[in-house]
């Protein structure tokens, strides 16, 4: 990466973390004036077209036309996979609209959307139950999701647990060790919440979540003994054992759900409507490299999708669960980021001799 374009530390990160959050908390006298409808979407934003994402600025001074694209994706693992799975495109799509592209490695999702709603990022994609913070916090215009010629790729939640273990069924897990991995997670919080009681299992009852941090971490805890069982996205779980991270043969699936959108990729509301079209149109008309369709199980292009019909289901759960994606429950997972990172790097201090 050049030069000209820097990100801040960890520690940097933290401090904006504190200011963001105080950000969040003045945002109504940043608000758009006249706005008709702004449904779900923080009060910098507004959504007249009802269409649940935010429109484009009406003033067009406000319209963004970056020299550089910055471009991420969502940091279920390790960033540096992505960044380099990820190359063939990103330097597809700086042919493709003319721009200089750089790929930028989060370490969390609060990252990644801060990122965003303050203008450093301009496309990325968000794992499936950020997304929706990504929308309402960000103004993130998610337009594609991975995906085949029959349409975008989907996920199903997975209950696994080590192949030589007792547990037959969810409701044998009652009073064991569970992990799930973080608040905003679709398939590694919220679905099980929704999903596992009518097995007979109910989180916060039968068993207190033990937040991992990670779909990788939850399935490399469970591999190693650390957890008994754990809910993780069936893409995220399929990669480790292609790549052999975790051992298949070792593991057991106890629980698959109904398939769920997969991580959708979203632009900003702000870019200049030309810059946008142009850029959404690059992403649909690039084909996967045969390594990217390996490391993608298969999908080979990026397939159209809207937050107002393929985000539905996604919607529900979090409204069912009580977890809507509003400012409140933004700055509650902002702060509990913040606090995990300050943990992990507190424990890598000690390690050091």
């Amino acid at each position: 990466m050049r030069n000209d374009v820097r990100w801040p530390s960890a520690t940097a990160f933290t401090a904006a973390l504190v200011i963001s959050t105080a950000w969040l908390a003045s945002a109504p006298a940043q608000a758009q004036t006249a706005c008709a409808n702004r449904g779900e979407l923080d009060t910098l934003y507004c959504d007249d077209n009802k269409d649940l994402v935010a429109d484009a600025p009406k003033d067009a001074s406000k319209w963004r036309d970056p020299s550089t694209l910055v471009f991420a994706y969502t940091p279920v693992e390790d960033p540096a996979v992505y960044a380099n799975a990820f190359k063939p495109f990103t330097e597809y799509l700086a042919q493709c609209t003319g721009k200089r592209v750089v790929y930028y490695p989060v370490q969390s999702n609060s990252a990644e959307i801060e990122a965003m709603r303050s203008g450093r990022l301009h496309v990325a994609g968000f794992s499936t139950g950020p997304t929706g913070f990504a929308v309402n916090m960000a103004g993130a215009i998610p337009f594609a999701a991975k995906g085949t010629e029959k349409g975008p790729q989907g996920y199903n939640l997975l209950a696994i647990v080590k192949k030589d273990s007792p547990y037959q069924k969810l409701s044998d897990l009652k009073g064991k060790r569970v992990a799930h991995t973080a608040p905003s997670s679709n398939s590694g919080n919220l679905a099980p919440r929704v999903l596992f009681p009518p097995e007979g299992l109910k989180p916060d009852e039968d068993y207190k979540p033990l937040m991992s941090g990670g779909h990788d971490k939850s399935a490399l805890g469970v591999a190693s003994g650390d957890y008994d069982m754990a809910p993780v996205a069936s893409d995220v779980y399929d990669r480790m054992a292609l790549r052999g991270t975790v051992k298949g043969d070792e593991m057991r699936i106890l629980y698959k759900s109904p398939i769920f959108p997969t991580s959708s990729f979203a632009y900003a509301h702000d870019l200049k409507p030309d810059l946008a079209k142009k850029m959404v149109d690059c992403f649909y008309a690039f084909r996967f490299t045969s390594e990217m369709q390996k490391e993608f199980n298969g999908d080979d292009r990026f397939f159209p999708i809207t937050y107002l019909k393929d985000w539905a289901v996604v919607r529900e759960i979090a409204e069912k669960t009580g977890t809507p994606y509003n400012k409140a429950a933004y700055e509650k997972e902002t702060a509990r980021e913040a606090e995990a990172l300050a943990k992990k790097k507190a424990a890598e201090e000690q390690k050091k001799p």
